[in-house]
């Protein structure tokens, strides 16, 4: 069993819990399903400084489900947008990339990505298409290999039949430390175009702090795989350091990039990422006073979230909660919470494990039950349209 982080202090305790609002536990999640409702809420390079004038959303907003896009998804994990139409979503325990045609539901099997190996937390997990797409129809892909996390491109061709669509996987970063548990898994294209993928310690704790290791990290690439030019590490992909396991990566229109990341028994966090940042694992869980750490945006308690993918639309992070059941709204002022944050949709769909911007305000919203962790109920696991404000 792993060893409990240091407890943080009663006042920065009490700070935190200002700033909590609902909450579900660390590093991993359970169950849970509903219909479809109003719901209001209970109460890349380096990031700009904050503008003097620049306005907080309103404290309070509100979510409703719009409709089910899609359901009997098997372990549902990435999400991808195709510009044409069509959503691409990964099954970790499959290994299989299926897109969903948004206006019927209608689940195309592209094929499977040969080389993932799940087990525990770990398998086919997160997608992103190439900033290129247009021309050169790549999709990337997070996965668990028998030996080591990492990333790779296919092509994706639709002329060919159902199940045959994918190409060989080109293996573009390799070497990411495995483990049952705490694998990370998201990948994404920052506004710099360069890849960006959030790590796990995959259970060994002192591969967070040790910059050498790939595990528990943020990394930031070329589309190639090289370390990615202006980090700021020499030679190195580690763009920031001391997480746990990062699940989360989003970017406000200022391009200053967003990170949730699990917590193991006290505390889960939101954090702004800094190239070269210190964000305390193992030896700070949450908010800390020493200086050596960033602090965290926000912070919750494990059981109230245990977040996976987040999605920033207009001045608000929404994130999801994996153990939570709930999908929680981050108003900014910068790179500070401006309010509480506010808890929606609490245990009515289950597990949540990605959101994703559909543009304006509204997010696709995956729920995660069949993960082995939750409560299947008839129809999961699903892909909700979901307006945010």
């Amino acid at each position: 069993m792993i060893v409990p982080r240091r407890v943080v202090t009663a006042v920065l305790a009490a700070t935190a819990l200002l700033l909590t609002a609902g909450c579900s536990a660390g590093g991993g999640g359970s169950p849970d399903g509903g219909g479809g409702t109003t719901s209001r809420g209970t109460a890349p390079g380096t990031a700009p400084s904050a503008r003097a004038d620049e306005s907080a959303p309103p404290a309070k907003g509100s979510v409703k489900v719009l409709r089910t896009v899609a359901e009997g998804l098997k372990t549902p994990w990435g999400l991808a947008p195709l510009p044409d139409g069509g959503l691409l979503v990964s099954s970790r325990d499959e290994g299989t990339i299926t897109r969903i045609d948004e206006k019927t539901g209608r689940k195309t099997e592209l094929g499977k990505v040969s080389g993932v190996s799940p087990a525990g937390e770990g398998g086919l997990l997160g997608i992103a298409l190439s900033p290129d797409y247009a021309s050169d129809h790549m999709i990337y892909a997070y996965f668990t290999s028998a030996s080591d996390n990492r990333i790779v491109r296919m092509l994706y061709d639709e002329r060919k039949p159902a199940g045959e669509q994918l190409g060989a996987p080109d293996t573009v970063f390799k070497g990411i430390p495995k483990g049952y548990i705490h694998n990370g898994g998201r990948i994404a294209f920052g506004p710099d175009r360069m890849l960006y993928a959030g790590t796990g310690e995959s259970g060994d704790r002192g591969l967070a702090q040790d910059r050498k290791s790939l595990g528990g990290k943020i990394l930031r690439l070329t589309p190639e795989g090289e370390p990615a030019p202006g980090n700021p590490f020499p030679d190195s992909p580690v763009y920031s350091y001391g997480h746990r396991n990062v699940q989360g990566l989003a970017w406000d229109p200022e391009q200053r990039l967003f990170a949730s990341e699990f917590g193991q028994d006290t505390w889960d966090e939101l954090n702004a990422i800094k190239p070269g940042g210190n964000y305390g694992w193992p030896d700070a869980e949450g908010s800390s006073s020493d200086t050596r750490f960033h602090n965290p945006t926000a912070q919750w308690h494990t059981d109230d979230a245990s977040p996976s993918g987040i999605a920033y639309a207009d001045g608000v992070i929404w994130m999801a909660g994996l153990k939570g059941k709930r999908l929680w709204r981050i108003p900014l002022r910068g790179t500070k919470a401006s309010a509480a944050p506010q808890a929606f949709l609490t245990g009515e769909y289950g597990r949540l494990r990605t959101v994703v911007s559909a543009g304006g305000d509204k997010v696709w919203l995956v729920t995660s039950n069949t993960d082995g962790r939750g409560t299947p109920k008839k129809g999961d696991d699903r892909v909700l349209e979901v307006e945010v404000k």
